[in-house]
C-alpha cells in the first residue's frame, strides 16, 4: 500500500480492502469488520483510516496506472473513459449529498433521487490484437458534489461567490483536473511522457470547460450534438483586405446534415463491439472548427451510421439512433478513433459491478473525509481484482480452478466476470483460512491478541460466512 506512510495503516487497509471484496453481505464498514473477523476487538482505528489518518485517493491508483501500463505495448497510446455516477443515499445529514436526476427514470418523466456524485476516470487494457474485448480499469474515482445554493435574502456577494463556485466546482471543471494529474502523472512518476492519452467522454463532456482546457499530447473523443453549428477553417481568399483577422470560415454542415449528404460516400470500418467485429459505416469530415473549442482547435466530425441487430434469432432487424463524434486529432485514424471510442462502454460496465457487486456507496459514513474516501478505497480494491486477474493470464483468464455451472459448462467465454473473479478470491483465501485454523477451536475467529499492530491478513471464513451476510 503505497498511499499509507506507516506499515501498520498499509496492513489495515490491505485486510479492508481483501474484504470488500469477499464480503457475502452488505459492505458496510461493520460488514468489513465482520468478514476479517475483527468483530470482538476494538474497531476505532478501522473507521479512523477513512475519517482521520493523511492518504491521499490519487494515490491508491498509482500502481493501478502502472501495472495498465506494464500490460499494454509501448507504441500504443494509454486510452482511458472518463465518466460521472450517481451512489443512492437517503441520509440527510450526509456531507455532500444532494438531489439529482434519476438516470433510470423514463424518457417521459425525468425523476428525482437523492444520493452522492462521483467521477470516474477508468484506463482501458486493450486485447492483445485490438480485435477482442477490452477491459477499463478504475484509475480515478472523485467525489463531486453539487455546490449548495444560498438562501433567497443572501447578500450580492454571496450570490457572487455561488456563480463562481458552480463554474469552478461542476463535473467538467474537475474532469479537467483530473486529466491534467494523470497527464502529469504518466510524465513524471510512470515515464510515459512519450505516450498520447486518448480519452473517450459522453456528450455532457464535450463542451468549452473540458475542450478549451485540454492538457498536452491529451486528445479527446466525445459525442456532440447533431445539430452543432461547425466552421470550416478560413481561407486567405476569405480574409478580409483590413481590419480583424477571420477565425472561422465558411459554415460546415451540421452532423446531421453531413449524414444525409448523398455527395459524401459512406466508408467501411471494422471494429469490435458487443463480443464480435462489426463492419460501421461511417461518414468524415476533417478538420472543422466549433466555436465551443475555440478557432485554435481542429476537430475531425465522424458520423456513424446505425448498427441493426435481432432481439431474437428470426425477429425483425431494429436500428439503433446514429452516433456523432468529433476527435481533438484531425488525423487520428479513423479505425483508431472508432475503436478507443467503443471501448468507452467499459466504464459503464466499471459502474454496474462497482454498485451491484463490489457494494460501493453502501458504507454508513458521516465523516466529511469518509464520505469521499470510502467509496474511492472499495473502487481501488476493486481496481486491483481486474488488474490481479489481467496479470496472472496478461490475455484474460477464463478458467479457475472451480468448476463451472452445468449451464455454463462447455461454454466459450472471452474473460472471466467480476463475479467469476470474487468467487476464486473468496476460494482461495477461505481455503487459507481453513488450512490454518487451529483444530480445536470451539469460536468463530481467532482472537487478535493486539489492537495496535495488525495481524497478517487473513479471512476466517466462518466469521466471514456467519457474521458478514448480516452485518
Amino acid at each position: 500500500m503505497e498511499a499509507f506512510a506507516q506499515r501498520r495503516t498499509g496492513d489495515r487497509a490491505h485486510r479492508l480492502g481483501l474484504s470488500q471484496l469477499a464480503c457475502v453481505g452488505r459492505h458496510t464498514v461493520t460488514g468489513l469488520l465482520s468478514t476479517s473477523g475483527r468483530q470482538f476487538v476494538d474497531w476505532s482505528a478501522d473507521y479512523r483510516l477513512f475519517s482521520r489518518d493523511q492518504w491521499d485517493t490519487a494515490e491508491l491508483f498509482v500502481p493501478i496506472v502502472r501495472g495498465i501500463l506494464d500490460l499494454s505495448p509501448h507504441d500504443r497510446p494509454f486510452v482511458g473513459a472518463m465518466d460521472d455516477t450517481f451512489l443512492r443515499k437517503t441520509g440527510t445529514k450526509i456531507p455532500g449529498v444532494g438531489y439529482g436526476r434519476d438516470p433510470m427514470s423514463p424518457p417521459f418523466q425525468v425523476n428525482l433521487i437523492r444520493g452522492q456524485r462521483f467521477l470516474q476516470l477508468s484506463g482501458i487494457l486493450p486485447p492483445p490484437d485490438r480485435s477482442g474485448p477490452a477491459r477499463a480499469v478504475p484509475i480515478r474515482f472523485e467525489h463531486v458534489p453539487p455546490v449548495r445554493k444560498p438562501p433567497k435574502n443572501a447578500s450580492e456577494q454571496d450570490q457572487r461567490a455561488y456563480r463562481q463556485r458552480k463554474r469552478t466546482e461542476n463535473l467538467s471543471a474537475r474532469g479537467v483536473q483530473v486529466l491534467h494529474q494523470v497527464r502529469r502523472e504518466l510524465d513524471e512518476r510512470h515515464a510515459a511522457r512519450a505516450r498520447r492519452f486518448i480519452v473517450g467522454v459522453d456528450g455532457s463532456y464535450t463542451n468549452q470547460t473540458v475542450l478549451k482546457q485540454l492538457p498536452e499530447r491529451t486528445v479527446v473523443i466525445g459525442r456532440i450534438r447533431k445539430d452543432a453549428g461547425l466552421f470550416h477553417p478560413p481561407r486567405p481568399e476569405e480574409q478580409l483586405p483590413v481590419g480583424t483577422k477571420r477565425k472561422y470560415g465558411r459554415p460546415a454542415p451540421t452532423p446531421d446534415a453531413l449524414r444525409q449528404d448523398a455527395l459524401v460516400p459512406w466508408q467501411e470500418v471494422t471494429a469490435y463491439a458487443s463480443g464480435k467485429l462489426h463492419a460501421f459505416r461511417v461518414k468524415t469530415l476533417a478538420p472543422v472548427l466549433w466555436k465551443k473549442a475555440g478557432f485554435a482547435l481542429p476537430l475531425r466530425l465522424v458520423v456513424v451510421a446505425p448498427v441493426g441487430y435481432r432481439l431474437r434469432k428470426a425477429s425483425k432487424l431494429l436500428y439503433r439512433q446514429p452516433a456523432f463524434l468529433i476527435c481533438t486529432d484531425p488525423d487520428l485514424p479513423l479505425d483508431q478513433l472508432l475503436q478507443d471510442y467503443l471501448w468507452r462502454w467499459q466504464i459503464e460496465v466499471n459502474h454496474r459491478d462497482e454498485k451491484q457487486i463490489i457494494g460501493v456507496g453502501e458504507a454508513q459514513v458521516r465523516s466529511p473525509e469518509s464520505v469521499g474516501r470510502q467509496p474511492a478505497f472499495a473502487v481501488a480494491s476493486y481496481a486491483t481484482l481486474l488488474l490481479a486477474a489481467a496479470q496472472e493470464s496478461l490475455t484474460g483468464a477464463t478458467v479457475t480452478t472451480l468448476a463451472s455451472p452445468k449451464w455454463q459448462a462447455g461454454q466459450h467465454r472471452l474473460r472471466l466476470s467480476t463475479q467469476e473473479l470474487i468467487r476464486q478470491l473468496r476460494s482461495e483465501v477461505w481455503d487459507y483460512a481453513i488450512k490454518t485454523l487451529c483444530g480445536h477451536s470451539d469460536h468463530f475467529a481467532t482472537a487478535t491478541l493486539s489492537v495496535t499492530k495488525c495481524p497478517e491478513s487473513q479471512l476466517p471464513a466462518v466469521s466471514a460466512l456467519l457474521y458478514g451476510a448480516t452485518g
